[in-house]
């Protein structure tokens, strides 16, 4: 059965040092599809984050580049398995030098907290009761 997938492209001010941040989030990088310009970043058999070197990534747009230091344009959200999981993934990312948004949401049912990677963009990693989806 096919899988539709998702592949995340975001500018990446220094690619080296954002490989070895996803890396320390426990992703791995598919050297099949990275080089000197882009690295993929596989996080699940579906999702996918290209980080493509800023002049790189302008070749796919005539649109000017954000800074997502300054202006947000995306918010990535991730699953997570537990609770647990969600403080242990956010441990991971301020660990490897992202910056903890502070914004916990803990609704009793749904729990996530936000984080900035190392180039500015959103992350938010999310677990829900299954029970709850259930209801």
């Amino acid at each position: 059965m096919y899988q539709q997938m998702i592949f995340v492209n975001l500018p990446v001010t220094d690619l080296d040092a954002s490989k070895k941040f996803f890396t320390a989030l426990g992703y791995s990088i598919n050297p099949q599809f990275s080089n000197d310009d882009a690295a993929s970043v596989v996080i699940s058999d579906t999702i996918v984050a290209m980080l493509l070197t800023r002049p790189f990534y302008a070749t796919f747009t005539d649109k000017e580049i954000v800074d997502p230091r300054t202006t947000s344009g995306v918010l990535v959200c991730l699953s997570a398995e537990s609770r647990e999981e969600v403080d242990a993934l956010l441990g991971r990312a301020i660990a490897a030098g992202g910056t903890d948004l502070e914004r916990v949401q803990d609704h009793g049912f749904m729990y996530g907290r936000s984080f900035d990677d190392l180039d500015g963009h959103t992350w938010e990693v999310m677990w829900m009761d299954p029970t709850a989806v259930e209801a």
